[in-house]
C-alpha cells in the first residue's frame, strides 16, 4: 500500500485496468506521449503502445463521438477531455446517443464508455477550464455521473466506472489533484458507483458534499466542533444515481442538513438532493434544508474565484444559522 494523490490514483486505475482487459483504451487530446496536461496518463503509452493509447486531434466531438462507436463495437473506451469546460461540443453525442444506445436496441447494446475530465474550479484557470456543470449531465436518463474526492475512492471508482456496462461521466476535482495523499492498495479494488459515504459521524447536523468541498466540509466540522456542534459528513461521489438512503438515514439522525457545491445554485445538484430529503425526510427536520453553493454566474477570473467558491467560513456560518432556527 502506497499514499497516493488523485491524480497519481486516477494513473494507476487506468493502469491496472488496461493489463486486465485488452478491450480498455484511452484517447483523447496529448494524452499519450505527453501523459495528459495533469499526467493522468503518464507512461501508458509507453506500456500500451499507440493502438491503445491514442493521441487525438483537437476536436471533443470527435474524440466523444469515436470513443461512443468503440464502445457500441465492444472496446472499453476511456476518453479524456482536458477541461470539463470542453465538453459542450459533443454533448450532443453523450444526449442522443451514448445515453440511449440500450434504450435504442432494446438492450442489444449497450455503450461502457468512460469519459474523464478534470472539473471545478480553484486553480486560477481561464474561461472554460474551471466548471462545475455536473447536473447538466446528472438530468440525462442512461448517464451515470460520479465525482470522487479521495485517492482510495479515486482508483475504486474509475475502475468500477470502467467495467460499468454504461456510460460513466467521471469528473475528477483538479483543485485537489495533488494536495491529498491518501494510503492507497496496490491491487485492484472497486467502489460501488451508486453509493454516498458517511464520511464522518455527527449528531447535531448533516453536511452533505463532493469532489472539492469535501475538504472544505472537513475543515468546517473541526470548526464547529470548537463550539459543540457535531457535524455529520456525507460525501455523495455519485451524483447519479443517487443515494437517496443514506442522505435520509443521516438527516432523520441529526433533523438538519446543509447542501455544499461549488456550481451555481439554480437547477444544481443541491436543489435536487434537497427535494428528496422533503420527499423522505421533512417530518424529521428541525429547519428547512439549506444550500452553500456557487452563484448563478460564469465561474470569475482569479481575482474573483475565491469569492464565488464556497469555503468553511461560508458553512460555518451556514451551520450557526440553521441552529438557531
Amino acid at each position: 500500500m502506497a499514499k497516493l494523490t488523485i491524480i497519481q490514483a486516477v494513473n494507476q486505475a487506468l493502469k491496472q485496468e488496461m493489463g486486465r482487459d485488452s478491450n480498455v483504451i484511452v484517447l483523447g487530446e496529448d494524452v499519450g506521449r505527453n501523459g495528459g496536461v495533469f499526467r493522468a496518463t503518464e507512461n501508458l503509452y509507453k506500456l500500451y503502445g499507440d493502438k491503445r493509447v491514442i493521441d487525438t486531434p483537437l476536436s471533443e466531438t470527435g474524440i466523444i463521438g469515436t470513443s461512443i462507436g468503440l464502445a457500441v463495437y465492444g472496446l472499453r473506451p476511456v476518453a479524456e477531455i482536458q477541461f470539463s469546460g470542453f465538453i459542450y461540443s459533443g454533448i450532443d453525442q453523450l444526449i442522443s446517443h451514448a445515453s440511449r444506445i440500450r434504450t435504442r436496441t432494446r438492450g442489444r447494446f449497450t455503450c461502457p464508455l468512460v469519459v474523464r475530465s478534470p472539473y471545478s474550479g480553484g486553480i486560477h484557470a481561464p474561461e472554460h477550464h474551471s466548471e462545475s456543470m455536473e447536473a447538466l449531465y446528472a438530468h440525462v436518463p442512461g448517464l451515470k455521473v460520479v465525482i470522487p474526492s479521495t485517492p482510495y475512492d479515486t482508483k475504486g471508482l474509475l475502475i468500477s466506472a470502467i467495467r460499468d456496462p454504461d456510460p460513466v461521466m467521471f469528473f475528477e476535482p483538479k483543485k485537489i489533484y495533488r494536495s491529498i495523499k491518501q494510503d492507497v492498495p496496490e491491487k485492484s479494488y472497486t467502489v460501488p458507483l451508486e453509493k454516498a459515504s458517511v464520511t464522518r459521524e455527527g449528531t447535531d447536523v448533516t453536511l452533505i458534499a463532493w469532489g472539492a468541498m469535501m475538504p472544505q466540509a472537513l475543515e468546517a466540522a473541526d470548526k464547529l466542533k470548537e463550539n459543540s456542534i457535531s457535524a455529520e459528513i456525507i460525501d455523495v461521489r455519485s451524483i447519479y444515481p443517487l443515494d437517496v438512503d443514506t442522505i435520509k438515514n443521516s438527516v432523520e439522525k441529526t433533523t438538519r442538513a446543509v447542501i455544499i457545491h461549488e456550481a451555481p445554485r439554480f437547477g444544481g445538484v443541491g436543489a435536487e438532493i434537497a427535494a428528496s430529503i422533503n420527499e423522505k425526510a421533512i417530518l424529521s427536520l428541525s429547519a428547512p434544508v439549506m444550500r452553500i453553493t456557487g452563484f448563478d454566474t460564469v465561474m470569475p477570473l482569479l481575482k474573483m474565484e475565491n469569492y464565488y467558491i464556497p469555503n468553511a467560513k461560508k458553512i460555518v456560518d451556514g451551520v450557526n444559522k440553521l441552529m438557531r432556527f
